[in-house]
């Protein structure tokens, strides 16, 4: 059991890694700062922080586990504020969607202390924000990725794994570009599509129409597409280069389908369509592709 955390970020993913980490019996106590102070003093009304820290630098003092769970542009600003009460028995983590810009701003940041720092990505989430909709149970049965550096220490890592999994997570492990280029594909390119296909309909003279007339697969397709908008700009710019190269691919597949429905040729348009809805129909997900 860890004797404090220090969270920095008491939104959903924050909040929802307190309350799993008092569930779970993990943490005697949890000292919590946000940027905003209202934030802060929802999430110890709701019980997800018992104190409130008055600034980054003071949620972090006497913690031994801390998590930074704050937009992946405020990482490197938050590291540096925190840095010079980091010390080699610290277990450091965030939540980023993106980890190679993560990776390089926590070495910029704390520079000889980064070995305390485990960089991590749940794959789960809502298209909710706030404390409010935090979860003990947000991360139970989801994957959790691991992309530790050359400098990270083994004990921090070791407990990085052991935490994850205690709060129900299968934990994998790969490096920070291998990551962004997956989650370019399978995460960041679904945003963009959900975004554009909203953006695309409601740009339309009866969009509004259209929308009233759409129905659970619209629902289903679109979800994400509610998703917070300031998190999402931050994202997709961290990771705009395998972002953009996915983009180009995904057109490319789109492009294909098109010809074949300009050309009428219902064979090769069956084809492409009975490719994609049997992978779809074996996926499953967290399962690897045999």
């Amino acid at each position: 059991m860890f004797e404090q955390l220090g969270l920095i970020g008491c939104g959903l993913m924050g909040g929802s890694f307190a309350l799993a980490m008092k569930k779970a019996g993990l943490v005697k106590r949890v000292v919590g700062y946000s940027k905003s102070p209202s934030t802060t003093d929802r999430a110890r009304q709701l019980g997800v922080i018992d104190v409130e820290a008055p600034s980054a630098l003071l949620a972090v003092a006497g913690a031994d586990v801390v998590l930074v769970a704050v937009p992946v542009a405020a990482t490197e600003a938050t590291l540096k504020a925190i840095k010079h009460l980091v010390t080699p028995r610290m277990l450091i983590m965030d939540v980023g969607s993106t980890k190679a810009d993560v990776v390089t701003a926590a070495h910029r940041a704390l520079r000889d202390q980064v070995g305390s720092f485990v960089p991590a990505h749940p794959i789960t989430g809502r298209e909710v924000s706030g404390v409010e909709h935090a979860e003990a149970d947000l991360y139970s049965g989801r994957q959790l990725i691991l992309t530790p550096t050359e400098r990270t220490l083994p004990q921090q890592l070791q407990q990085a794994e052991e935490i994850w999994k205690a709060l129900g997570c299968r934990v994998t492990t790969m490096t920070p570009e291998a990551h962004d280029s997956a989650f370019a594909a399978v995460s960041h390119l679904p945003h963009v599509l959900a975004f554009a296909m909203m953006n695309s309909i409601t740009g339309q003279s009866t969009g509004d129409d259209f929308l009233s007339l759409a129905g659970p697969g619209f629902r289903d397709f679109t979800r994400i597409a509610a998703s917070d908008p300031k998190v999402w700009r931050d994202i997709l710019l961290s990771n705009r280069e395998e972002l953009i190269a996915q983009s180009k691919l995904f057109q490319q597949a789109l492009r294909t389908i098109e010809q074949a429905m300009e050309k009428g040729d219902a064979q090769a348009l069956e084809d492409m369509l009975t490719l994609a809805s049997e992978t779809r129909a074996h996926w499953r997900m967290g399962a690897k592709r045999k």
